[in-house]
């Protein structure tokens, strides 16, 4: 972030009631519908903050449940995706206008106060709730260091609903010293390795399965061969029907993966979401032409997505990600032995090949914003279990956040809004 100030995160479970619960639901539910009217308000008009609050404020007021700081924080939400949008456009990129479907919502001071007996009182679309923090009994806890320091001060958070918990993500800020004043930010990174028989796997061991991708592809192009063949006026008519139809299902499937890998950044509390660079990627895969567009097409659904949420979307070069181990660095044709399984022949570690491959993609990134003078080298990549630094430095995620204690495949969590 280019401003004066170091920012942090420390992710917590809290601890709710039903009635907590149902105002929570409620609150985020209106959170959503009030950003995306004050998108809808706000695109091809403007984008900054200072235009689209007194814009769209009186009718997300009006329109939803949200009291009037958290109306005013939707109007900054909708600016800061559709300004994203903007620079994508200015890069010669194609853009569509934001959609907010994650269950999230943004606290700042104002809606948000922390009590020292560990409890926190959020704002509502009703009343304020009261809620416990569920932290580790350890004085040492991570989230400790931010919370019992005078060095650290609150500042915005996010609420996010997950499985039927709720984690507040809360945000801490502290004056950069002399020595870090011309650096830019560093955060947690999700790395993102793509392919064809998982559509997409992330770095915290979640996997898009690509099956039902290859299958609609593969059925799209029979149906559009034998038509083109027939070569008649109404095969030609079925053709296009044909055409659109597959399409829009294509375009689901890859709209649900864009969704679970974005959640699944704000799950982790990610502040860059890295893919491999898709420029050689048909030859790298062996994928067809319909899998490079879809690859390319899931991207910038990812990119736009994610940047509506405050997350980075970058690539990095791919060259031996499949090759090398995520965990000893060494790298050889033998250690992927087949397709879905990679066995380091020097440190005998063995992991399915794509995950190990997001591992790569992610740690990449880190490593050359290391080498970067705009950079503090801060970064850290996200696995299922915790966080690594390229040094090889693990924090385990917060007592109530992740069961697992090892990174497993999982599947992509349910999204209901998408």
């Amino acid at each position: 972030m280019g401003d004066d100030y170091v920012r942090r995160t420390a992710i917590t479970r809290l601890s709710v009631d039903g009635k907590q619960r149902e105002l929570l639901e409620e609150t985020i539910s209106e959170w959503t519908r009030g950003c995306q009217l004050a998108t809808d308000m706000a695109w091809g008009n403007c984008n900054a903050k200072s235009d689209v609050q007194p814009l769209a404020y009186d009718d997300v007021r009006e329109q939803t449940d949200l009291g009037s700081q958290h109306a005013i924080l939707a109007t900054h939400q909708a600016a800061q995706a559709i300004t994203g949008c903007i620079e994508r456009r200015s890069n010669g990129k194609k853009v569509s206008k934001p959609t907010f479907t994650a269950p999230t919502v943004k606290y700042d001071t104002r809606t948000m106060t922390l009590f020292d007996d560990d409890t926190v009182s959020l704002s509502t679309t009703e009343s304020r709730v009261r809620c416990s923090l569920a932290l580790p009994d350890a004085e040492d806890g991570y989230q400790r260091q931010y919370l019992n320091s005078d060095e650290w001060s609150v500042t915005e958070s996010t609420l996010t609903a997950r499985d039927g918990n709720y984690f507040l993500h809360i945000g801490f800020r502290r004056p950069k010293t002399d020595t870090e004043q011309e650096t830019a930010e560093d955060g947690t990174v999700l790395g993102v390795d793509l392919g064809i028989e998982n559509l997409a796997v992330t770095s915290t061991a979640s996997f898009f399965s690509g099956r039902e991708l290859t299958h609609d592809l593969r059925e799209f192009e029979k149906v559009r061969a034998g038509l083109q063949q027939t070569g008649t006026r109404s095969a030609h008519r079925t053709l296009e029907q044909s055409s659109g139809r597959e399409l829009r299902h294509v375009r689901d499937v890859l709209h649900r993966a864009s969704n679970a890998i974005v959640d699944e950044a704000l799950r982790y509390d990610c502040d860059l979401i890295a893919f491999e660079e898709l420029t050689h990627i048909r030859d790298r895969t062996g994928a067809s032409w319909g899998h490079k567009w879809a690859f390319r097409t899931l991207y910038e659904q990812v990119e736009y997505k994610a940047e509506a949420e405050g997350i980075s979307v970058k690539q990095v070069g791919s060259a031996y990600t499949s090759k090398r181990c995520a965990e000893c660095g060494f790298t050889a044709d033998e250690n992927r032995p087949t397709r879905n399984d990679f066995r380091c022949v020097k440190c005998e570690s063995e992991a399915n090949a794509d995950y190990n491959a997001a591992k790569n993609i992610g740690m990449r990134y880190i490593r050359r914003g290391q080498q970067s003078s705009r950079r503090t080298g801060n970064s850290q990549l996200a696995l299922q279990s915790g966080t690594v630094t390229p040094s090889g430095g693990f924090t385990a995620h917060p007592n109530g956040f992740e069961v697992e204690d090892t990174d497993k495949p999982h599947p992509p969590r349910a999204n209901p809004s998408g």
